[in-house]
């Protein structure tokens, strides 16, 4: 599952996936901006077919808090 949620951020923020890491955030990805933070969720939405609330989305700010959010959506 982490594959394709590295992928997903990889498109949408347009960095290579050898560039992202658990701890990438929009203080290391210059593109991670607030309008792209919220593309990147709705993308996450539709690719695993999953929703996540307001107070979710606010603590999504690293590859690796993403990765263990849907992990969460998942179990």
């Amino acid at each position: 599952m982490r594959d394709r949620v590295v992928a997903v951020i990889s498109r949408v923020l347009n960095v290579p996936v050898a560039e992202l890491n658990n701890t990438s955030s929009p203080d290391t990805i210059k593109n991670w901006d607030s309008l792209k933070h919220m593309a990147l969720i709705l993308a996450l939405e539709e690719e695993l077919q999953v929703a996540f609330s307001d107070d979710e989305i606010v603590t999504m700010l690293t590859v690796g808090g993403i990765a263990n959010a849907v992990d969460k959506k998942n179990s």
